[in-house]
C-alpha cells in the first residue's frame, strides 16, 4: 500500500500538467540608435519631464513664493496657540494654492514663451531651459528689489570672493539662496507682526488671572478662545491672504 502511495506522489504531477508546458516570457530593455530627430525629441521630452517631477518640490520651495507664504502661516498658528490646528496639511495645501495663484503670471511667460516655441520645434531644449529660468529670474530679482533685500546678494557674493556693481550681473547661483533668504526673512518680519496682537491678550489674560489670584489656572487655557473670538471677528483669514499675495510684485 505505501509503495502504490508513494508511485502515486512521484507520477502526480506528470499526470496534472501537460506534457507540453509553455515557457515563461522574458523581458529585455535595451538602447537603440534613433531612426529620425522626432525619436530622439520624443526621448529628451520623457526625460525632461521625469526630470521636472523629480525636482518639483525643490522647485516649488524654492524659486516660488511658497517660503514665504508656509512661514507666516506657521507663525499664525503658534501666535493662535491652536498647536495642530489648522493641520499642517490644510497649511501645505493652502499654500501651494496660493503659490499658482500668485505665480501664475510666471507659468503664463513660461508657457507662451518658452514651452509652446519648444513644443512647435522653433527652439531647442538649451534655449528651452534657457528662457525658463531667465523668467524665473526675473520673479526672483524683482522679488529682492522691492523689498529692498539686495543686499543679500552682494553679501553672498562677497563671502566667495566675488565682487559686482549691478544685481544683473550676479549669477544664478549666487541669486537663488540670496531670494530663499530673502523669503525667510520677510516671513519672520510677517510672523512678528501676526504675533504682537496674540502676546497682548495673553499678557492681558495672565495679568487678570494673577489679579484675581488664579495663579494655579494656565493663562493660556483662557486665552486661547478670547485669540480665537479675535481673528474670527477682524476676518483674519482673509487679512493674512490678502497680506501675503499684495505682498509680492504683481
Amino acid at each position: 500500500m505505501r509503495k502504490v502511495l508513494v508511485l502515486v506522489l512521484i507520477f502526480l504531477p506528470t499526470l496534472i500538467l501537460p506534457q507540453d508546458e509553455l515557457p515563461f516570457p522574458s523581458i529585455s530593455i535595451g538602447i537603440s540608435p534613433a531612426q529620425n530627430q522626432r525619436d530622439l525629441v520624443v526621448t529628451l521630452e520623457i526625460l525632461l519631464i521625469l526630470t521636472i517631477l523629480s525636482l518639483a518640490p525643490s522647485i516649488i520651495i524654492l524659486f516660488t513664493s511658497f517660503t514665504r507664504i508656509i512661514v507666516a502661516f506657521s507663525f499664525l498658528r503658534n501666535a493662535l496657540g491652536t498647536r495642530q490646528t489648522p493641520p499642517s496639511q490644510v497649511l501645505v495645501g493652502l499654500a501651494l494654492f496660493l503659490t499658482f495663484f500668485i505665480m501664475q503670471p510666471v507659468w503664463t511667460d513660461i508657457y507662451n514663451g518658452a514651452i509652446t516655441p519648444y513644443m512647435k520645434g522653433e527652439i531647442g531644449y538649451q534655449e528651452l531651459f534657457s528662457r525658463m529660468m531667465q523668467r524665473v529670474r526675473v520673479f526672483m530679482v524683482n522679488e529682492l528689489i522691492n523689498h529692498h533685500n539686495e543686499d543679500n546678494a552682494f553679501l553672498l557674493a562677497s563671502s566667495v570672493g566675488q565682487k559686482y556693481d549691478k544685481i544683473d550681473d550676479i549669477p544664478n547661483t549666487i541669486i537663488i539662496p540670496a531670494f530663499v533668504l530673502g523669503e525667510l526673512e520677510l516671513g519672520f518680519k510677517m510672523g512678528v507682526l501676526l504675533y504682537i496682537p496674540f502676546i497682548v491678550i495673553d499678557m492681558v489674560v495672565a495679568s487678570v488671572l494673577l489679579g484675581m489670584g488664579m495663579i494655579m489656572i494656565p493663562p493660556v487655557l483662557i486665552s486661547l478662545p478670547f485669540k480665537v473670538l479675535l481673528f474670527i471677528a477682524v476676518n483674519g483669514w482673509d487679512l493674512v491672504v490678502a497680506g501675503l499675495i499684495k505682498s509680492f510684485a504683481r
